[in-house]
C-alpha cells in the first residue's frame, strides 16, 4: 500500500507540475491579449520581454512606437516595465511577437488613398508644409497640393500650428511616407482680373514687343466677295482701307487667316495686272 500510495502521490505531483507548467505555455495567450512584462534584453533589432508565459516574447523595432525607431535603447532599457499586445502566436516554434502599439492607435497601415483625415501643421519647408494625422508619420503637403491656383510660399496659404482636413493622395508603407492634398477641401482667393488681363496680355505680345491684331475677329471674306466689293467701292469713289498686321500668328487659327489674307492679296494683284 504504501508503494502504491507513493506512485499516486508522484503522480499527483507530476500532474500538478504538468498543470503549473501548463500555465505558462503559449497556448494559453491569444492574439490582441493585452499583458504586462519586464524588459528582458535589449537588441538592435528589438526588445524581449518577460510576460510570465515561459519564455520571452519579442516587441520588433517596428513595434515599439507607431513613430519612427532609430535606436531601441532609446526608448526602452532593461528592467522596464512595459504595457504590450500580443501580435503573433507562433505555437510550432513557440514564438511570441508583441507590440507596444495599441490597437486602438491609427497607424500607416490603416491609411487608405483618398481617405480625408485631420492633422495639424508640424513644420514647414521651402516646397510645402508637413502636417501631423496622429499616425506617427508627419505627411507632406506639397505647394502643388496646396489649391489649383499657384502658390508661390506655403506660408501664404498654412501656417504652423494650424488644424486642417487633408485628403490621402499617396502612400508608400515600407518608406513611410505620405503625401496628402487640400484641394477643393477650402475656399480659394479668386485671381484678380488686372493681373489676369497683364497675364493675357504678355502671352498676346511676342519677343519682338509687336501689339495684337485689333482685327482678329473681323471677318475675312473671301477672294471673289472682295474683289466684287473693291469693283464696287471704286466706281463710287470710295477707298478701302484694309488693315494690315504685323503681329505673329500664335496658334493655328491666326495662321490661317494669315495665308487668306495672302491668297486674296494674290488675286487682286492678278485681278489688277
Amino acid at each position: 500500500m504504501t508503494e502504491e500510495t507513493r506512485t499516486v502521490e508522484e503522480e499527483s505531483a507530476e500532474a500538478s507540475a504538468k498543470e503549473a507548467d501548463a500555465g505558462k505555455k503559449v497556448v494559453r495567450l491569444s492574439v490582441g491579449q493585452e499583458m504586462s512584462g519586464t524588459i528582458k534584453q535589449v537588441t538592435d533589432f528589438g526588445a524581449f520581454v518577460d510576460i510570465g508565459a515561459g519564455r520571452d516574447g519579442l516587441v520588433h523595432i517596428s513595434e515599439l512606437s507607431a513613430g519612427r525607431v532609430n535606436n531601441v535603447k532609446e526608448f526602452v532599457e532593461e528592467g522596464q516595465t512595459v504595457t504590450v499586445w500580443i501580435k503573433r502566436l507562433n505555437r510550432e516554434r513557440n514564438r511570441i511577437s508583441l507590440t507596444m502599439i495599441s490597437p486602438d492607435t491609427k497607424t500607416i497601415r490603416d491609411l487608405q488613398e483618398g481617405e480625408l483625415v485631420e492633422g495639424v501643421v508640424s513644420r514647414m519647408v521651402p516646397y510645402g508644409a508637413f502636417v501631423d494625422i496622429g499616425v506617427g508619420t508627419d505627411a507632406l503637403l506639397h505647394v502643388r497640393e496646396m489649391g489649383n491656383n499657384f502658390v508661390q510660399k506655403p506660408e501664404d496659404v498654412v501656417e504652423v500650428g494650424e488644424k486642417m482636413e487633408v485628403r490621402i493622395v499617396t502612400i508608400n508603407r515600407r518608406r513611410r511616407q505620405i503625401d496628402v492634398s487640400i484641394k477643393g477641401l477650402r475656399d480659394e482667393p479668386e485671381s484678380e482680373e488686372g493681373g489676369l488681363d497683364d497675364a493675357e496680355a504678355a502671352l498676346a505680345d511676342d519677343a519682338d514687343g509687336q501689339v495684337v491684331d485689333r482685327f482678329e475677329d473681323m471677318e475675312v471674306l473671301s477672294p471673289m466677295e472682295l474683289a466684287f466689293k473693291r469693283a464696287m467701292e471704286s466706281d463710287g469713289g470710295q477707298e478701302i482701307v484694309q488693315p494690315r498686321s504685323d503681329r505673329r500668328r500664335r496658334n493655328r487659327k491666326h495662321r490661317a487667316r494669315a495665308m487668306q489674307a495672302e491668297i486674296i492679296q494674290r488675286t487682286l494683284e492678278t485681278m489688277r495686272e
